[in-house]
């Protein structure tokens, strides 16, 4: 099993910056991939960004050009958010593909006001 441990997130006015951290505390050499996905109310959980073990990205059309996802070291992975827009604004979501299976970090809310 692997457990996630979210950090980050919270309020910015339109235009700002954010950082979100997810640190796996276990097993982490069975994650193949790591990524965020965000979800508002009402809606289905989307992708934001994912990243395998080997560095490869994968990115929505919606935050292409304004968020980049990285590896900090390799168990602890980086959302920088730049350029925020008001419908950035959903809990964001930490999950891990691994060998074990998919696991989900608790989430944390980014709010962008205009």
């Amino acid at each position: 099993q692997v457990q996630l441990v979210e950090s980050g997130g919270g309020s910015v006015q339109a235009g700002g910056s954010l950082t979100l951290n997810c640190k796996a505390t276990s097993n982490i050499f069975s994650i193949n991939t790591m990524g965020w996905f965000r979800q508002v109310a009402g809606n289905e959980r989307e992708l934001v960004a994912t990243i395998t073990k080997n560095g490869v990205t994968n990115y929505a059309d919606s935050v292409n050009g304004r968020f980049t996802i990285y590896w900090q070291s390799r168990s602890t992975m980086i959302l920088q958010m730049n350029t925020l827009k008001p419908e950035d604004t959903a809990v964001y979501y930490c999950k891990t593909e691994s060998r074990t299976g998919d696991y989900w970090g608790q989430g944390t809310q980014v709010t962008v006001s205009s």
